[in-house]
């Protein structure tokens, strides 16, 4: 039995006991549980509790009498009677099951959900009946009022099976693109899916309605939460009326406490009203774990409450204690490689097995000096701690190094500073994520031959070639310490004042001398545009009318090419106010646009006169109509 403790909560592992290799025959076996007394201590709780090759799923009756567990291969299900603590029966599968429910309190009622869309019905007999759904199935939750199986998969509608009546309702319409894992509430009957965009989604059964979404994706992902993709749900169960636990696949949520065996876990089941786990691993061997802090041991190992108070608190989990795992390099190394073959091996995967006491054995014959090598790195280890201790290279970055090193210099000032211990330190630049774009971006970089730098940093230059100095040391990875210089004793204040004055005037010069340079630069610019342009020679420049439009001139051509300039938003308020352009909402809360195209002069003349030829024919046709009523009536025309 092996016992682990993390943050105060003790995990008794009753499945991990000293294993046993495989190869091992009965009587070896025997021989051992005479002589080892951690094997006889092993606890075997149930009898046969495993499978073939891979346990996949696992759950307990809800009368708690029977345990069921499905797994491969072949696909089977085996169901063991806790009262017995044995094996109760096995049934082969005909595909490997993805999850499975038990309607009645026993076994009589069992339905299984295979992974290639069939679901199969079993009753206290054996095999019953069996269907398929549309789309590939993930979980699914019985209704016991209305007698209905909600499945959910890989599709966006919930599939409704209803048992009394025998055949397919109406599917729930989610707005999910999948959905990973369905539960209802046994209390009021509420319906509720996790959905792979991390929404859990709530239903009411009565109206086939939804009446409520939650976004845990949303609400989970934190400032200090580090992920590398968008949180789903992979877990979903009611406890009561009111409260409901969902699970993420981020893993995000307080740990209360947390269980690491050797394989992967594909199942969890946890045992009503009590503190047993049943685990179903990627082994043969299906874990059972007792968590005294959840509850109670169940009824029938009521023995494991005075079990747990004797054990040790010092966890140790080793695999096949008495043997040593060795590859063939180790054996060529031992020279041990002539017993490849022999019974002292025993081949396992990439390696074998050998008895624990010959591996030490040999190594002290082969490596007498191992004291002397242990002492060696003890030594070793201890001279790179004090290498640790001094001062460190510094690593700038790409971009903006001469900033990097003003900011270096800035924060050693601070750590050298009396008044540290008073004032709050301000975060560093340097360490904050949010400025570490202007270290690595190129488009970043500092601009010091801009205007706006040099007007407002005139004294740069003398502070910068010193920097630069010291970037160029740094480069060639040579430490320099700079030695400060500290002022006179005995100076008295009007030399401060004086030296502060001299500084202003420098200050002042220095501005001056920059404004100076920047009007002679752009002095220089000018010149050299206007010389450009006397030398440039105007050449006839001609352009192609399209077939169908008439040209007028230049302007309209300029004002396209203005309006093509502008932005999109200028546009649209442009065409809005001339009326090309409506907007409006619509009652689901989005933008509707509607755009009227532009007509030219000759569509608008043509417009014009099928307007003018459709008055005239029918000033025709009143008049044609006039004179056939005269005729009727008998009257002359004039």
């Amino acid at each position: 039995m092996q016992v682990s403790s993390l943050n105060e909560v003790k995990i008794y592992s009753l499945s991990c006991g000293k294993s046993l290799p495989e190869w091992l025959s009965d009587r070896k076996k025997r021989a051992l549980q005479k002589k080892d007394v951690d094997v006889r201590r092993r606890i075997e709780l149930i009898q046969d509790f495993e499978m073939p090759t891979v346990c996949t799923t696992i759950k307990v009756s809800k009368d708690g009498q029977y345990i069921l567990a499905t797994g491969t291969y072949k696909p089977r299900v085996r169901c063991y009677d806790t009262y017995q603590l044995s094996l109760k029966f096995e049934r082969c599968l005909d595909s490997e099951v993805v999850t499975f429910e038990t309607l009645s309190d026993d076994y009589s009622k069992i339905v299984f959900l295979h992974n290639d869309r069939y679901i199969e019905f079993h009753s206290q007999s054996g095999f019953y009946y069996k269907t398929r759904i549309p789309k590939f199935g993930r979980d699914f939750s019985y209704h016991y009022p209305s007698c209905d199986l909600y499945f959910v998969g890989a599709s966006s509608e919930v599939y409704r099976l209803n048992l009394e009546q025998g055949r397919y309702l109406n599917p729930l319409q989610t707005d999910a693109a999948e959905n990973n894992v369905c539960d209802i509430n046994s209390a009021h009957g509420l319906f509720a899916t996790g959905t792979i965009e991390g929404r859990v989604e709530c239903w009411d059964p009565r109206t086939r309605g939804r009446v409520g979404l939650l976004d845990c994706a949303l609400s989970s992902v934190t400032a200090d939460s580090e992920i590398n993709s968008l949180p789903t749900i992979s877990a979903l169960k009611f406890n009561g009326a009111l409260t409901m636990a969902v699970g993420t696949s981020t893993g995000q949520g307080k740990i209360f406490t947390s269980l690491e065996p050797e394989h992967d876990i594909n199942d969890v089941c946890l045992y009503p009203n009590s503190g047993m786990l049943l685990t179903a691993n990627e082994t043969p061997k299906m874990g059972i774990y007792y968590i005294p802090v959840l509850g109670p041991a169940p009824r029938w190992c009521s023995f494991l409450d005075n079990l747990t108070e004797e054990l040790e608190e010092n966890p140790e989990s080793t695999v096949y204690d008495d043997y040593k795992f060795v590859t063939k390099k180790d054996l060529e190394n031992l020279g041990l490689a002539h017993l490849i073959g022999s019974p002292f091996l025993r081949a396992y995967m990439h390696g074998f097995f050998m008895d624990i006491r010959l591996y030490h054995k040999v190594k002290l014959m082969v490596n007498p000096f191992a004291y002397e090598e242990y002492r060696k790195d003890k030594i070793r280890q201890k001279i790179e701690e004090t290498r640790a201790q001094r001062v460190q290279l510094k690593k700038l970055p790409k971009v903006n190094k001469e900033l990097a090193l003003k900011l270096i210099e800035e924060e050693e000032e601070k750590q050298k500073s009396t008044w540290k211990k008073k004032v709050k330190s301000l975060p560093n630049i340097l360490t904050d994520d949010r400025f570490k774009v202007m270290f690595e971006n190129p488009d970043f970089q500092v601009d010091e031959e801009s205007e706006e730098f040099r007007l407002l940093n005139p004294l740069v230059s003398k502070i910068s070639e010193k920097r630069k100095k010291k970037l160029r040391l740094l480069e060639q990875q040579e430490l320099h310490e700079k030695e400060e210089e500290e002022e006179p004793e005995g100076k008295p204040s009007d030399a401060e004042s004086s030296e502060s004055s001299d500084d202003e005037k420098d200050w002042v010069e220095e501005v001056r001398k920059q404004r100076r340079l920047l009007h002679q630069e752009e002095k220089v610019k000018r010149q050299e545009q206007l010389r450009e342009d006397r030398q440039t020679v105007l050449k006839p420049q001609f352009y192609e009318i399209k077939a169908g439009e008439e040209f007028r001139s230049f302007k309209d051509s300029a004002t396209k090419q203005k309006l093509m300039n502008k932005t999109l938003e200028d546009r649209l308020k442009l065409e809005a106010k001339n009326g090309t352009l409506s907007i409006s909402d619509t009652t689901v809360g989005s933008k509707q646009l509607t755009f009227t195209l532009k007509r030219s002069e000759q569509q608008k003349k043509q417009q014009e006169a099928e307007k003018l030829h459709r008055q005239e024919r029918k000033t025709l046709r009143r008049s044609a109509g006039h004179l056939k009523s005269r005729h009727r009536r008998g009257r002359p025309f004039h």
